[in-house]
């Protein structure tokens, strides 16, 4: 991403020893009868004033901070009956708990304690997400959905040549830690990228390649970033949750001047931050450390 001095975040876990959340009040051990409001039985001791799943969700947060969970984070099924407490006041806590980073989840799959890992991604300088996510130490891989030949207009357009141009076109589903990060799709003119056919992207960088294969080195370019609600087949590509918003990432790379690649991605909103730093002389987006620049 080519913004002057601002960067990207990549955030797929947070780590709870950032949260002081062992200062609170630590709940006994014991089992004690409690009516759950949908019925369900007895739970463990849960004190404080409120609804069952809100003291449930800060009773796992402590249990959380101790390291109870750090193994394995229990499903709902186990947790409604260790508590007593059915799956609908399980599933709001554990709604919060994903919210605030602590646990994460995938349609489809139980939730985990989450991790602290975390990808710099400096947006005053050409920048590869997937040497981003290596230099993190973060297993990374792509599933490739589409490499072919086409053309379309809209890309054209902003390549700035004819609209029936034969066009590269790449599409990735981007993975970090086995987790959906990013939908990339990527159209360049095929009469200098044609070479990228016969390239496996399971796991290397577009910009390695267009190199390597083609002999074209990125120099500049644009960018935009606004936040979209994903659609429907979106959030089941990505596997994130109907409330998770994603960010759409427009990019037209050029190499001397030259349009070379149109490129839209959309990342999973709980992925990734947006951070700045200032001063009052001067304001600066992001990681201005020359020594991280990739």
């Amino acid at each position: 991403m080519y913004g002057q001095l601002m960067s990207v975040h990549y955030v797929p876990k947070a780590r709870l020893a950032t949260r002081d959340l062992r200062a609170r009040p630590q709940p006994a051990r014991g089992v004690t009868e409690m009516s759950d409001v949908d019925g369900a039985g007895s739970s463990r001791d849960l004190p404080g004033a409120g609804p069952l799943w809100s003291r449930l969700r800060a009773n796992l947060e402590n249990r959380l901070a101790e390291g109870d969970f750090d193994d394995a984070f229990p499903g709902e099924l186990a947790l409604a009956r260790e508590y007593g407490l059915s799956r609908h006041t399980i599933r709001e806590a554990l709604r919060g708990l994903r919210s605030d980073g602590l646990v994460t989840a995938a349609r489809g799959r139980t939730s985990r304690v989450a991790v602290e890992t975390a990808i710099q991604q400096p947006m005053g300088a050409l920048y590869s997400l997937f040497t981003s996510v290596e230099s993190a130490g973060i297993k990374q891989y792509s599933h490739l959905r589409c490499l072919d030949i086409r053309t379309n207009k809209e890309a054209a357009a902003h390549l700035g040549i004819a609209e029936d141009t034969p066009l590269v076109y790449l599409e990735r589903l981007r993975m970090a830690d086995d987790e959906p990060l990013a939908v990339d799709q990527v159209w360049l003119p095929a009469a200098r990228t044609r070479p990228l056919l016969e390239v496996d992207f399971g796991h290397t960088s577009l910009y390695e390649q267009l190199r390597i294969s083609c002999g074209i080195r990125l120099t500049g370019g644009r960018e935009r970033i606004r936040a979209v609600v994903p659609t429907a087949s979106q959030q089941s590509l990505l596997g994130c949750p109907s409330d998770v918003a994603a960010l759409a990432v427009d990019r037209l790379g050029c190499a001397d001047g030259e349009p070379i690649e149109w490129r839209h991605t959309l990342i999973r909103g709980d992925r990734f931050s947006l951070t700045a730093q200032f001063t009052p002389h001067t304001y600066r987006f992001g990681n201005t450390d020359p020594a991280t620049t990739p």
